[in-house]
């Protein structure tokens, strides 16, 4: 077999060609990915002490920097190349008379991304760049793929978000959100120490699923030979530690839950729980005020924050109004335990809900004040005296038993902490525990187990006590004006980039074309012989009826989950008239959101608006839909979402 360095270079292949000179260098002795430099200076550093040098002015001090090759730009005996590093990026300038013609060629033949290490001197060129007079340089490692021409927009999200050791290499203003992620958590961790606090850790893994509703990751301890869960709260933990004698303490840290993904959820996330001895809600309330205003003055520098267009002033007393006193405002109609259980279910359908049967007074209480309250919270609110139905785990109002003491607090319409005065009450929590068991034996996934060692913790003593949870991702989303969870998680979940059931040969194997339509969950595993088909309709339509419905081809601008619902997605739509059109389709069991941005979909775009979770759906997205046969017998629904070829403009009419 012929020597690896003899093989013929593809010209236009910029990898093989890069190979090919990493190959020469090691034929030359050389180390292509070289070994420790001690630089002398960051850039930020430099571009501070020399401000003042003027136009053509040269100096003989001594700097040693250390980078990424960003840009070059080579002009016969002198070249110029920008250096980025941690803090910013540098010029170099290089000149033949300076490196030796040798030298001068090596760093000619450098490539954009290489790492390399500079000794020289600091000058200012007369056209007023401030730059590194290069003496001697040092390739510190060989970039074998070029870096991307273009990584903006719309249609380079995923792979931005897919490789985002790329995305901080040429977008500055996304270390910029890393950098403010890491102040937000400094500054909320200096604050909590600051009122008294003590750091701790608990368990990521739990053997009873506890401390919220919602469906956690199974995973089996082969030392104990038991399936346990991946944490989905750490609250349990943390007050037994109040029963143990600790007053504050408070625990940064991962959660999972094993949920959708859309623009403010992602299966796992951070949280700041906190738990204080012999407080209660105002107190919590006064500290996430006060945490969270920490937050932004550390990472914004004000209090006065803008956040997708939305100027919020977080500053002064925030608003502290009850559930049932927003609902009513939403509703313009009394909304409270008086009115009769089919009156609630009318107003919650009237407003775009829909009631389930087991649900209560509260939870429909509940659930009105999701559907026209929510989104109208623009401003910091605390949202206090949640229905005990939907609080398993917070104390009764003494005055009003059907009434918690609990709050979460709103801002731009969504969630960002919780909190409760907290139960401790063993034979209540006992209680309140069993309906979660009954509730889950019904089918609810979401519904917690019984902890029989917390409750064996609270008939020791837990001392009147008051805690919280904050969103960190949340947070840091708002005060960098992040419109999706995505851009403030360094390594976010991804579907498998390689298509379903390819073997992959390893990690330089291509990703699917960029133009492949998204495959419905689950369409994979279609048995068409077992397809069955709804009838044809017997039924004639006349001509002209059916002339009526505007059938039109439709780009998806952006698509997420509607909060607080598992099946609806919301669509924002090119309907080729230059206004977006919104409109709700309940696919989400079968499609992921993301999937979804940029497709060219067919929709009915003359349909009067349906009010659907209170956002008005102007139109309906067209799916093809059939049944399947299933084992035992059974037979499944299926869906795919009718997508045509993306050269079809926005607005094309359907015959």
């Amino acid at each position: 077999m012929a020597d690896e360095t003899t093989e013929p270079i593809i010209e236009d292949d910029p990898i093989e060609v890069r190979k090919a000179k990493r190959a020469a260098l090691i034929a030359a002795g050389r180390d292509p990915y070289g070994s420790r430099f001690d630089y002398s200076h960051h850039v930020e550093e430099l571009v501070e002490k020399y401000a003042g040098l003027a136009d053509g002015e040269s100096t003989e001090d001594e700097v040693r920097v250390a980078g990424r090759i960003m840009a070059r730009r080579i002009q016969g005996k002198i070249a110029f190349l920008e250096l980025a590093d941690a803090t910013g990026k540098m010029q170099l300038f290089c000149r033949v008379n300076a490196l030796g013609d040798e030298a001068y060629a090596e760093l000619c033949d450098l490539d954009l991304g290489d790492w390399i290490g500079v000794d020289g001197t600091m000058m200012r060129t007369k056209r007023g760049q401030l730059s590194v007079a290069v003496a001697s340089f040092t390739l510190l490692s060989k970039a074998l793929r070029p870096l991307p021409e273009k990584f903006h927009g719309l249609a380079d999200k995923e792979t931005r978000y897919r490789q985002r050791y790329v995305d901080l290499i040429v977008n500055p203003e996304v270390r910029d959100t890393f950098a403010k992620r890491s102040a937000i958590v400094s500054a909320i961790r200096r604050y909590m120490e600051g009122e008294g606090f003590m750091e701790v850790e608990t368990p990521f893994l739990h053997s009873i699923i506890g401390g919220a509703n919602a469906k956690p990751f199974v995973t089996h301890f082969n030392a104990l030979d038991r399936d346990y869960y991946l944490r989905i709260a750490t609250e349990l933990p943390l007050k037994r530690l109040l029963v143990g004698g600790f007053e504050k303490v408070f625990e940064i840290g991962r959660q999972f839950r094993n949920e959708g993904m859309d623009p403010y959820h992602n299966p796992e996330f951070t949280t700041m729980e906190a738990y204080q001895a012999f407080s209660d809600l105002d107190g919590m309330m006064d500290l996430t005020e006060g945490c969270i205003k920490a937050a932004a003055q550390a990472s914004c520098g004000t209090l006065q924050v803008e956040y997708q267009g939305q100027t919020l002033d977080l500053g002064g007393s925030w608003r502290r109004a009850s559930m049932i006193e927003l609902a009513t405002e939403g509703a313009g109609e009394p909304i409270d335990f008086s009115r009769t259980r089919e009156e609630l279910v009318a107003i919650l359908e009237r407003e775009g809900g829909h009631a389930e049967a087991a649900w209560g007074k509260g939870k429909l209480i509940a659930e009105i004040f999701e559907a026209v309250a929510e989104e109208k919270l623009i401003e910091p609110t605390f949202v206090i005296d949640h229905p005990l139905e939907v609080s398993p785990l917070a104390k009764k109002r003494p005055d009003n038993p059907e009434l918690t003491q609990r709050f979460e607090l709103f801002i731009c319409g969504h969630e960002y902490a919780n909190a409760f005065t907290e139960l401790n009450d063993p034979v209540d929590q006992a209680e309140r525990f069993h309906a979660q068991v009954e509730a889950k034996d019904m089918g609810d996934d979401e519904a917690m187990g019984f902890d029989a060692d917390y409750i064996r913790a609270l008939e020791y003593g837990m001392p009147p006590a008051g805690g919280v949870g904050i969103g960190i991702d949340r947070l840091v989303m708002l005060l960098t004006d992040s419109a999706t969870i995505r851009d403030v998680l360094l390594f976010p979940h991804m579907r498998e980039e390689a298509l379903a059931g390819a073997k992959v040969a390893d990690a330089s194997a291509a990703a699917p074309a960029a133009d492949a339509l998204p495959v419905a969950r689950g369409a994979e595993e279609i048995d068409l012989s077992q397809a069955v088909i709804e009838p044809l309709f017997a039924d004639e339509v006349d001509f002209d009826t059916f002339s009526k419905s505007d059938f039109r081809a439709v780009k998806v601008l952006a698509c997420e989950a509607v909060p607080k619902s598992k099946k609806l997605l919301r669509f924002t739509l090119d309907d080729g008239t230059g206004e977006p059109r919104t409109i709700l389709s309940g696919i989400h069991a079968y499609y992921e959101p993301e999937d979804l941005v940029g497709r060219t979909c067919i929709a009915i775009t003359n349909l009067p608006p349906r009010k659907m979770m209170g956002v008005d759906s102007c139109g309906m997205l067209i799916s093809a839909v059939h049944e399947t046969q299933v084992e035992g017998g059974e037979k499944e629904e299926r869906l795919n979402l009718l997508m045509v070829d993306d050269r079809i403009p926005a607005g094309a009419k359907l015959y």
